[in-house]
């Protein structure tokens, strides 16, 4: 098979194994079918605990500092000082409706380990002070060029009611020089290399741990673009790219790059692609613009990394108008209704579990493998859809739909903009990744997922049923509580916050236990690899009370074909020899 990528799969397969694996969706509000606009969000990690982040609206007084803190370690970075005023933020939504996801795409080796900011804090610090998309973008960049950029490349869905913006940025690597003054050393390269751009009205993007910024009209070549020099520009509602006003010298003067301005593609040149990049990246994307749209078989080659093809766009035209139901359902993609379906191959087992357990690449016989990288993982820790809509007040408006564990056996519950705190079972003070709680919603929800993972294919059936009827609900009520809020909005603010509150807690308390005795109810249906009967969720047992016999399911024949193949006739009935 023609490959120009294979000089380049022991460096794909390098890269892949210390990417952070996360997926975020983009749906402009002309895309959307209600006119939100959405941005969603994986955060695959193997350490990181499900909680639901809340910070008050606070102000503070003159002189005081925020020590800003790494997300990938919690190592102290430093201190920068604090806004009078910072707002509410639950999850990854403040109060304004303004809503930040990311993922990490590593990139060029330019770290800067004298930065303060990181990839996590930026992201928080954006959504404290940022009202709009926009002064959220022009919020992180500057810190970042005031304060220093401590991580490596990261790709950012920044939203709010209006618009939706994906920014891309990287550092700028150590250059250590002596400050003649105060003999201090200092790094000379302080800083990051970036472009932003809005997603055009009626379109849909995504990224998955790859830059996808390509080329973008300069400042010079279009009245909608401007560089960071007139960044102030940046409100003006006709600009729609932004960029350092650097970005194409400094890859200059490190010698990535030696075209024309017009040419310079952001990812090409600070990303290059290679395998990894392309298969266990940008084959999200695919999988997810796929599902959208009808003409993605050209860009199979490209994302698979196979064989060199048309690049995929930064965004698409989708052929139908998106909800935030959709966007949780793409996150459960196995890359099923393709060549390379995970439920499908030997590595599925005899139940058709579309996961693989870590490490993701391995060696055989002195060659490489590696298993396939689908959007659904098992080592999800949170995910969510952040729906803003701009015909209602903010603390109405915006809706964090959050989920724990695996995306794909997961159920989002609606959390409104405008609620005063977050419930126990998803706080930050009920357990950790090291400390069980029972009434903690991620470690409900990971006793499910763990279960499913046993007997897949049964299981998944029950999972999907109360999946579906959670959704249903969901989607039932807040149309009522909307219209509910807004009544009392009209007349008391604070009253609606409460109101908005009680049923954000109350939705997710119950949501916790019916999963709790789901758990409960596949670990009695399917008990010893037995399938116990019942109809409508109650067990069935004879006149005297006793339980019916369970089923016994065969193992499928291609699972006994592949036995049979390995064993020989050691299991075949002697007189059948």
């Amino acid at each position: 098979m023609k490959s120009f990528f294979l000089t380049l799969v022991l460096i794909g397969f390098a890269g892949a194994q210390s990417l952070f694996a996360c997926t975020s969706y983009l749906v402009s509000k002309g895309a959307s079918a209600d006119g939100s606009s959405m941005i969603s969000y994986a955060g695959d990690s193997h350490v990181r605990y499900g909680q639901l982040y809340f910070f008050p609206r606070a102000t503070w007084p003159v002189g005081s500092m925020q020590t800003i803190y790494d997300r990938s370690s919690n190592r102290p970075l430093g201190q920068i000082p604090y806004p009078n005023v910072t707002h509410q933020v639950i999850g990854f939504m403040n109060e304004h409706q303004v809503a930040v996801g990311e993922s990490t795409f590593g990139g060029r080796e330019l770290s800067d380990t004298t930065g303060v900011i990181d990839w996590g804090s930026i992201m928080f610090l954006g959504l404290q002070r940022g009202k709009t998309a926009r002064e959220a973008i022009k919020v992180m960049v500057e810190l970042v060029e005031q304060f220093g950029y401590f991580s490596s490349g990261q790709s950012y869905s920044i939203a709010d009611p209006n618009e939706v913006w994906i920014l891309e940025i990287i550092g700028k690597g150590m250059d250590m020089k002596i400050d003649k003054k105060t003999k201090k050393t200092y790094n000379a390269n302080k800083g990051a290399v970036w472009v932003a751009m809005r997603i055009p009205d009626g379109y849909i993007s995504a990224h998955a741990n790859q830059a996808r910024i390509t080329t973008f009209p300069k400042e010079n070549e279009s009245s909608k673009s401007i560089s960071s020099k007139n960044l102030n520009q940046i409100f003006n509602p006709e600009v729609e790219v932004a960029y350092s006003h650097d970005v194409v010298s400094f890859a200059r003067s490190k010698g990535f790059y030696e075209g024309n301005d017009s040419d310079f593609s952001f990812s090409d040149v600070y990303a290059p692609l290679d395998f990894g990049a392309a298969r266990f990246c940008e084959l999200r994307v695919w999988a997810m613009f796929n599902q959208v749209n009808d003409n993605m078989s050209e860009y199979w080659d490209y994302a698979t990394g196979m064989a060199q093809g048309p690049k995929m766009p930064l965004w698409i035209k989708p052929n139908r108008k998106l909800t935030p139901r959709d966007l949780m359902e793409f996150k459960g993609n196995h890359l099923q209704g393709t060549e390379l379906d995970m439920s499908k191959d030997f590595g599925a087992g005899p139940h058709g579990l579309p996961y693989r357990w870590r490490p993701m690449t391995w060696k055989y016989e002195g060659k490489n493998y590696f298993h396939e990288r689908t959007t659904a993982t098992q080592q999800t820790a949170f995910s969510w859809v952040a729906q803003m809509r701009n015909w209602l007040p903010n603390a109405i408006g915006g809706i964090f739909w959050y989920g724990l564990d695996d995306a794909n056996l997961s159920v989002h519950a609606p959390f409104y903009a405008g609620m005063t705190h977050v419930p126990f079972t998803h706080s930050e003070d009920n357990g950790d990744f090291l400390t069980y709680s029972e009434t903690s919603a991620f470690w409900v929800f990971q006793r499910v997922s763990h279960f499913a993972y046993l007997f897949y294919d049964r299981a998944i059936v029950d999972i999907r049923k109360k999946q579906n009827e959670l959704r249903d609900r969901y989607e039932a009520m807040v149309p009522a509580i909307d219209a509910a809020a807004m009544v009392l909005y009209k007349t008391n603010p604070e009253l609606a916050a409460n109101y908005l509150t009680d049923f954000s807690h109350n939705t997710a308390n119950q949501l916790v236990n019916e999963w709790r005795n789901l758990g409960n109810f596949l670990l009695v249906k399917y008990l010893d690899g037995n399938v116990k009967q019942e109809k409508d969720g109650e067990f069935l047992r004879n006149q005297w009370g006793f339980p019916l016999n369970p089923k016994h399911p065969e193992y499928p024949e291609n699972w006994k074909k592949i036995l049979i193949e390995e064993t020989g006739d050691q299991f075949l009935v002697p007189n059948q020899r």
